[in-house]
């Protein structure tokens, strides 16, 4: 573990303060690069075809590796198309969930474990149909057999080039934007910043550091409450202030998280870093003292088994100005007319 928290550490340096470290990898950068073109060809060049749907698709991806944020745009998409007269449903990867490549449909009360903890997050705050797995036409065949849907959002999976899409939007952390700008494993970048050119929306995750992406859509996380994993009482951050915290957070970018939470007046942070997707048990939370616990949303979901009275979430809510709800209808369409099942 502890070696493994240095190694990320140590990315993160080479990635994000462009360290030396990072060119000694550069030529393990050619090979994936190479490897990467190689995987998608056949699917640029027209050899192999991708599974079109019946309905229009919509992906939520990125270009780097980590938390980008994603996940709240998602829940802001299918509120917008939900609004808009729109019927969704979400596939998404699953990260974290058991073992198994079946396709799953996911449930409020699942356990996070069985189907991921952002599936979950997203089934309990989207108010649509969520499914789960590893393959993503296969999600969305399982989606459309079992659920009244006329538009398909698929969270993450803009490197799964086996299924055809309407729209393709990407989030870049305004924070740490596109690293050093160089390919895995001696930067962030899963593809060239390049294919950024091809994507009908760029959404910025915050303010963004440089002037980098002047035609990008900003989005803010809001987030102003916490709510109690064991009652379910809600409160202001605010009634934090000054106080001692516990922050935790197992996202894949956590400094985000505790950034939002060093905004309470006078609080003090005891800032606790896992993985990103990792399992919580009863002893991640053990701390000598009586002092808060606050974290994540999507942490909250896989510790709600064992979680106390000093343990409070914060619920986000994604934030973006009117031209990006209008650039996503206008972007569908007309709704497609979808037989009804028998």
């Amino acid at each position: 573990m502890a070696a493994r928290k240095w190694l990320e550490a140590w990315l993160n340096r080479c990635w994000y303060e462009d360290a030396p470290g990072s060119l000694l990898l550069w030529p393990l950068s050619v090979i994936y690069g190479g490897l990467a073109a190689l995987h998608a060809l056949p699917w640029r060049t027209g050899l192999r075809r991708p599974a079109v749907l019946p309905v229009p698709v919509v992906v939520v991806g990125n270009i780097t590796v980590g938390g980008t944020g994603k996940t709240p745009l998602v829940i802001w998409m299918a509120q917008v198309l939900r609004e808009a007269g729109w019927r969704p449903g979400i596939i998404t990867r699953g990260y974290g969930r058991e073992g198994g490549r079946e396709a799953r449909a996911v449930a409020q009360d699942d356990p996070a474990g069985r189907v991921g903890d952002e599936a979950l997050l997203l089934a309990r705050r989207a108010g649509c149909p969520v499914v789960s797995g590893p393959d993503r036409v296969a999600d969305a065949r399982l989606l459309l057999s079992s659920h009244d849907v006329d538009v398909i959002i698929s969270d993450d999976g803009l490197q799964h080039h086996r299924l055809a899409r309407t729209l393709e939007w990407v989030v870049i952390d305004g924070a740490r934007g596109l690293g050093n700008g160089r390919l895995l494993p001696a930067g962030p970048l899963r593809e060239p910043v390049s294919r950024l050119q091809r994507v009908d929306a760029r959404v910025i995750n915050g303010e963004p550091a440089t002037g980098r992406f002047d035609e990008a859509l900003v989005m803010r996380l809001a987030g102003d409450r916490a709510v109690n994993l064991a009652d379910g009482r809600e409160q202001p951050l605010s009634a934090f202030a000054r106080q001692t915290l516990h922050a935790v957070a197992g996202i894949g970018h956590p400094q985000r998280f505790f950034a939002h939470l060093r905004q309470i007046p006078g609080a003090v942070l005891h800032e606790h870093v896992f993985g990103d997707h990792h399992r919580y048990d009863s002893a991640d939370l053990h701390f000598d003292d009586d002092a808060a616990i606050v974290m994540t949303e999507k942490d909250a979901v896989k510790c709600a088994d064992f979680a106390d009275g000093r343990c409070w979430y914060v619920p986000v809510a994604a934030e973006l100005p009117p031209v990006a709800r209008q650039r996503l209808l206008d972007g569908l369409g007309q709704r497609p007319e979808i037989p009804e099942k028998a």
